[in-house]
């Protein structure tokens, strides 16, 4: 006699059953950072592809993408989509923050970490601008390089930590942090393009002992939105180090290393997420087809192999759209940063302000 399964008992695990399918299934999450649209009728839609919320989808091609407006399929040939390089409209900063307290400088650890942070700078300054600066038990930072694209003055710079003597052998971790992230957002400001990103590293083997800021200080200044922009990462190295208070820092993400042997390794593994947290950015162009009104645009993205899609929604307005002149896919966008999706916290379709957008996820979907 087969068992019998009650009627409420067999719909939980139906519902079990399709909740573990689109766990396993997963899917392509693309969230707008930010868009445009400009007479004749240039369209613009910076956004993020991550596979899930987490694993950055990087090398998606125009063909990879289809165009819907209110779920018509815009011809390729029509819109002459392209991926134009982000960086025509977006610059991104790496600030690295290492620690040159006593217990570094007075331990023999400088040599493995300048070698560690030489290898780091080396990776990320090909794909943004970066900028290196140390703290001890002292008020402010010491600026070992600023921000600059010219490795070789990276190099260089980090070379003279090799001798760095700490006047103040203390850890101001929590004090240093915040300077950082002001340095850091006050050198972006500087730059002239509508989207800005800052990358900061905190590299450390202790704890705040200096006690110039508090913990909860410094956890309100890395949570405050004007740094909405901002991915926050630190690599902890030596027993000393407690993973809460290092995730107080690296709120985005955190390496340990045990011992100074492991060091490269962890900040190979931090230089590995930056550069695919940078590659995960397109800036899809296209020529609209529309000439007035509002109209729904939906971009989905489609990777091949593995077969898996996503897409985002939102809303543009259309009104004197048409040529002349004709419409030139390549020309650069003019992003109004009033409305910004945060693309390092944001989930599928939050945005930040009032803008109409949705966000979907999927695995092989088809157009819709």
């Amino acid at each position: 006699m087969r068992p019998t399964i009650a009627p409420s008992r067999r719909i939980l695990l139906a519902a079990i059953a399709l909740l573990t399918l689109a766990g396993c299934s997963g899917g392509l999450t693309v969230t707008r950072v930010n868009s445009a649209q400009r007479k004749p009728n240039n369209v613009w839609v910076f956004f993020t592809v991550d596979k899930g919320r987490k694993d950055p989808v990087a090398g998606l091609t125009a063909d990879d993408f289809a165009i819907y407006e209110d779920d018509g399929l815009v011809s390729k040939f029509e819109s002459k989509q392209t991926i134009q390089n982000p960086e025509v409209a977006a610059v991104m900063y790496t600030l690295l923050l290492v620690d040159m307290s006593g217990s570094v400088t007075e331990s023999g650890q400088a040599d493995a970490l300048v070698d560690a942070a030489k290898s780091f700078t080396d990776k990320v300054g090909k794909l943004q601008k970066v900028g290196v600066y140390a703290f001890d038990g002292e008020e402010k930072l010491h600026p070992v390089v600023p921000f600059t694209e010219a490795q070789g003055s990276v190099q260089g710079g980090l070379d003279g930590l090799r001798r760095y003597k700490a006047k103040d052998p203390s850890t101001n971790l929590h004090g240093g942090v915040v300077e950082a992230l002001r340095e850091l957002k006050t050198s972006l400001d500087k730059e002239n393009k509508p989207l800005k990103f800052g990358t900061l590293v905190v590299f450390t083997d202790g704890t705040d002992r200096a006690a110039r800021m508090s913990r909860e200080d410094m956890k309100r200044e890395v949570n405050d939105y004007k740094y909405q922009n901002y991915e926050m990462l630190a690599i902890g190295v030596g027993a000393e180090i407690e993973k809460a208070h290092l995730e107080d820092v690296g709120k985005d993400g955190t390496e340990l290393a045990s011992d100074q042997a492991k060091v490269k390794d962890a900040f190979d593994k931090m230089a590995a997420k930056i550069e695919a947290h940078t590659k995960r950015f397109y800036l899809l162009s296209y020529c609209s087809p529309a000439r007035k009104g509002e109209h729904l645009v939906r971009i989905e993205a489609n990777r091949r192999d593995p077969k898996e899609s996503g897409a985002l929604e939102y809303k543009f307005i259309a009104d004197g759209f048409g040529p002349p002149p004709d419409c030139d896919p390549s020309a650069p966008p003019t992003f109004d940063m009033k409305a910004v999706t945060d693309p390092t916290t944001a989930g599928a379709g939050s945005v930040k302000a009032g803008v109409d957008v949705k966000a979907s996820v999927s695995a092989g979907a088809g157009p819709k």
